[in-house]
């Protein structure tokens, strides 16, 4: 709080998702005075609400977006290699072809043919499979009707992680960054913390708020009309019906598919697409999503366990969408009448393209001369497999435990270790020393995956808690 109304910066970002997250980090590399400001918790909205892929989107071949498409696929390449390769995981894809369904052999083939053209990847193409081998993969695929299955690779994330991941590279740059902040005026820009009113000095702002991106352009300009549509996204985690070696694509029509996917030793499925009006942040997943969701599921695979979890995100498309699910899954820059620029939009996949065309848009602002486009790992950054190895080795600790503190923190993990006493006490204080955890829910839901995974308990809470004081 010091720090943000003493220094003068050359940037403030509002919106601790994965988009600010994100352009906050690329500016502070670039030398640039940064701060930025979420007014809930970090990762808090549609950031820790995904479907925790980072793909190119096979499914928008269909409706023609094929820059976007092409796009996502070279980023899913320098995530999964560069700049978080213990975060962001390949993982093979089973797309099923049932009799009468929306499609058959021909267009799937041709689509993953060019899937893989438009990566540049031809020797990693997608390949056509017989239902016998699409079952192995998949012990819970319903076989009955199955022509045959598409297989290709996309990879997935811990969506939350991976913003903090990029909060805490921009941090390590300079930046200063602050939760529980909230912009409450633009001449000059002024921010309420704990219900202390601080004036911020900034060459410039971006509005990276979200599903928020108009309340905040409101504050510019009172006249501000609405620039998005909201769509609401909901997903459930389940218990695993078997151990399966691939998730699953499944065509719903000629337009929308849904997920089963593997992830943090569940199931995750999902999700709906539906017009949402109101505050996002009181979207939450129905009982209507949980039916529709195992309906669709249901399609293509038999004996779906128990709910654990379920929760819900919003998408942030182009003003006047009608058919969300048809909407393009574009990127909008604008400006106000400050000076502000807003960006609403985007996919998760491709934030660094999206922060790149930020600062490009500000640089005469900024006085930059040149941008930096090349990938760099962030902090932690490591091939998960080969840490676990060396830290179950170094500390003497359980593979499976190793495995899962290298594919969450990655290097960082020997900091977490380094803390001492139990583990999950360890991470809690990790957390609150390095990660900007405030509250309980800021621990089990985005530092962890507990609340997801079935480990939020009332004894867990109570620890969280008290260490959290």
């Amino acid at each position: 709080m010091a720090d943000l109304s003493s220094r003068r910066f050359d940037l403030l970002v509002v919106g601790g998702g994965i988009i600010g997250a994100g352009i906050a980090e690329l500016a502070a590399r670039h030398g640039l005075a940064v701060a930025l400001v979420e007014r809930n918790d970090f990762a808090s909205g549609t950031s820790s609400a995904s479907s925790k892929l980072i793909h190119g989107g096979l499914r928008y071949l269909r409706t023609g977006q094929f820059a976007l498409v092409r796009e996502a696929l070279d980023e899913v390449r320098a995530l999964s290699k560069v700049v978080a390769p213990h975060l962001v995981r390949r993982l093979r894809f089973v797309l099923p072809i049932y009799r009468g369904g929306p499609y058959g052999r021909v267009p799937i083939r041709g689509a993953l043919w060019s899937y893989a053209g438009l990566a540049g990847a031809i020797s990693e193409r997608g390949r056509m499979i017989a239902p016998a081998t699409a079952s192995e993969l998949v012990p819970s695929l319903k076989v009955d009707g199955l022509r045959a299955a598409g297989l290709y690779a996309d990879a997935q994330t811990d969506d939350a992680r991976l913003c903090l991941a990029v909060l805490r590279g921009a941090a390590d740059a300079g930046a200063v960054i602050l939760n529980r902040a909230e912009l409450v005026g633009l001449e000059p820009p002024v921010v309420r913390v704990d219900g202390r009113e601080l004036e911020v000095a900034a060459r410039a702002v971006v509005n990276a708020s979200g599903p928020w991106v108009d309340a905040v352009r409101r504050l510019e300009d009172p006249a501000a009309g609405a620039s998005v549509t909201l769509s609401k996204g909901a997903h459930l985690v389940v218990e695993p019906p078997a151990e399966w070696d691939a998730a699953l694509t499944i065509p719903l029509d000629r337009t929308r598919v849904a997920f089963a996917i593997p992830w943090a030793g569940k199931l995750l499925l999902g999700t709906t697409d539906t017009p949402f009006e109101g505050d996002a942040g009181e979207v939450d997943a129905s009982d209507e999503d949980e039916q529709q969701i195992r309906a669709e599921v249901g399609l293509a695979v038999d004996g779906l366990g128990s709910t654990l979890a379920r929760f819900a995100g919003v998408r942030v498309l182009p003003a006047g969408s009608k058919e969300t699910a048809r909407a393009a899954r574009e990127t909008v820059f604008s400006r106000g009448r400050l000076g502000m620029l807003s960006v609403a939009g985007g996919k998760l996949t491709t934030y660094r393209r999206i922060a790149l065309a930020a600062l490009h848009a500000l640089r005469a602002e900024l006085d930059l001369h040149r941008i930096d486009r090349v990938p760099r790992p962030l902090p932690g950054a490591a091939a998960p497999d080969v840490l676990a190895a060396a830290l179950a080795r170094r500390h003497g600790i359980e593979p499976k435990v190793a495995a899962e503190l290298a594919s969450t923190y990655g290097t960082l993990a020997s900091d977490v270790l380094a803390i001492g006493g139990d583990l999950l006490d360890a991470r809690v204080v990790y957390a609150r020393e390095r990660e900007w955890a405030l509250t309980v829910e800021d621990f089990v839901r985005r530092r962890t995956t507990l609340a997801l995974t079935g480990g939020d308990t009332p004894e867990v809470r109570g620890r969280v808690e008290a260490l959290l004081r």
